[in-house]
């Protein structure tokens, strides 16, 4: 993952815009993956809604629909 997120630093400063543009819809769905990962892993280690939402600056409510319903759903 950290040669994937070097790699796309290089490419969203470059020249072309397209390739910039590319590399920023990279960078998001890294971003989600490397989200989804760690709010798993507070969940796992008994974190609730409520912190794993006031550790990433949002409320509650969101981060439960995002979250808990795939877990859900996955099971």
């Amino acid at each position: 993952m950290e040669d994937d997120a070097q790699d796309l630093a290089i490419r969203v400063a470059s020249e072309n815009p397209c390739e910039g543009l590319r590399a920023v819809a990279a960078l998001r769905r890294l971003l989600e993956r490397v989200e989804r990962i760690q709010v798993e892993s507070a969940r796992g280690r008994g974190l609730t809604w409520q912190e794993i939402a006031d550790e990433l600056g949002v409320s509650k409510q969101p981060v439960h629909q995002k979250y808990g319903r795939r877990r859900r759903l996955g099971r």
